[in-house]
């Protein structure tokens, strides 16, 4: 008996199908791509339109500038992709609200630059916050002369020392413009992200720009 051979027609038409498949998926990978890189194109572009005037940004590149070119990069530092900047422990005396000496004419040094920024934004909001390590107060403080505050917990002192910073970053601001520099204490609530509470390194202001937006306050950050 013999057997029925395959069909050569069949052999060859199931080649050709899985051949047109191959093709039009790699047809229909190529246009997702190109659409992908056009969005993305597209994307890029109009975030380059957008922060070429954004108040934030280069205020932010202007801050950059002035303390690259200074001694200020001892006392203070800059993060651009969170518009952040932040005074480092460095600048207060120990367990202390008070500014140092050196440290002020860093602080100082700043003013022009965020007065023209709130004077040129009526929506520009300021932030200065306090945050510090995780080491608890043992004795209360009192002697506000000496130490520029009284507390008995970080949450008080980080909030005296936000509230020294803004009193040297205002420098002669107008009421208006004052008004819209606001300080707030964290204590030891919100450390630095990878770092152990304990670390000098969380005793730190962090001064942070926005821009209000309907009635809002949102970061012009990522």
């Amino acid at each position: 008996i013999m057997k029925d051979k395959p069909s050569e027609w069949i052999a060859i038409s199931d080649l050709m199908t899985g051949v047109m498949a191959v093709v039009m998926l790699m047809l229909v990978v190529s246009v997702l791509q190109k659409n992908a890189s056009e969005i993305a194109y597209k994307e890029e572009l109009a975030k380059a339109k957008g922060s070429k005037n954004d108040p934030v940004t280069k205020m932010m590149k202007t801050l950059d500038t002035m303390i690259q070119t200074t001694s200020a990069t001892e006392f203070i530092s800059l993060d651009t992709r969170t518009n952040r900047m932040t005074l480092r422990d460095g600048v207060f005396e120990r367990g202390s609200a008070c500014l140092k000496p050196e440290a002020r004419a860093a602080v100082e040094s700043v003013q022009k630059h965020l007065e023209d920024f709130l004077r040129e934004n009526s929506k520009a909001r300021i932030f200065v916050e306090g945050y510090t390590d995780n080491l608890p107060v043992k004795n209360p403080v009192v002697d506000f002369q000496r130490f520029c505050t009284v507390y008995d917990d970080n949450f008080t002192l980080s909030a005296a020392r936000a509230r020294e910073a803004r009193r040297y970053l205002i420098g002669s601001f107008d009421t208006d413009a004052a008004r819209r520099i606001v300080v707030a204490g964290y204590g030891e609530s919100k450390p630095l992200f990878g770092i152990d509470p304990a670390d000098p390194k969380n005793r730190r202001v962090e001064v942070l720009f926005m821009i209000e937006h309907e009635g809002k306050p949102e970061s012009m950050g990522n």
